[in-house]
């Protein structure tokens, strides 16, 4: 059984300056590099938005970002419009180092739905193909990284770890939008659901 490296979403639009930029989000960069220089399977995602994502405030009259709504899969955050499809804001970060990337999982570009995790829409059951091919490649362990902790990391994690995977995020190489209290709350639900925590790897 093999283990694989999964950088998640370190792109510009996540970083400081970026539209929806996590604080100190480029700090997880030279990390995940280091990281990356240790590990034989590198895997990468990135959020890949159509415009007028349905995910987006501005599609919503009325609505701010991060008010919460109700759609068809149950409830979504609203956002900045971010990560869109071709433009600066979606790639990765200038300074990661994405040479050893076996696979890039694009995820989000169903304009009616969401997706934070690397395995699952927001739906919950459409997949990305992520499963199928670590499966394949008999990989049975994740170490995950990027942003954001509390959103895409969480929800890649748990997926992973009700997948069968062994799951351990490197916190040191994570940083939260903490959403009122999201960061705390995505870390008791990790816990809770077998992910090893750790600060350094």
């Amino acid at each position: 059984m093999a283990e694989a490296l999964l950088l998640i979403d370190i792109q510009n639009d996540f970083c400081p300056g970026g539209a929806l930029g996590v604080p100190d989000g480029d700090a997880v960069v030279p990390i995940a590099n280091r990281l990356a220089r240790q590990f034989e399977h590198v895997l990468l995602t990135q959020d890949w938005h159509p415009p007028g994502h349905s995910s987006f405030a501005s599609q919503h009259a009325g609505k701010s970002p991060f008010e919460t709504i109700s759609l068809s899969y149950g409830a979504q955050t609203l956002w900045p419009d971010h990560c869109v499809q071709g433009t600066s804001g979606a790639d990765f970060h200038l300074d990661l180092n994405v040479t050893k990337a076996e696979m890039i999982i694009r995820k989000g570009f169903r304009p009616t739905i969401d997706s934070y995790s690397a395995f699952f829409e927001n739906d919950h059951t459409t997949p990305t193909g992520l499963t199928g091919y670590l499966r394949e490649r008999d990989i049975s362990e994740l170490v995950m990284v990027g942003l954001a902790y509390d959103f895409c990391v969480q929800y890649s994690a748990l997926d992973a770890s009700r997948l069968g995977f062994t799951v351990t995020v490197v916190q040191s190489a994570c940083r939260a939008i903490n959403l009122d209290g999201s960061a705390a709350t995505a870390t008791e639900a990790m816990r809770a659901a077998g992910v090893r925590l750790t600060e350094t790897l």
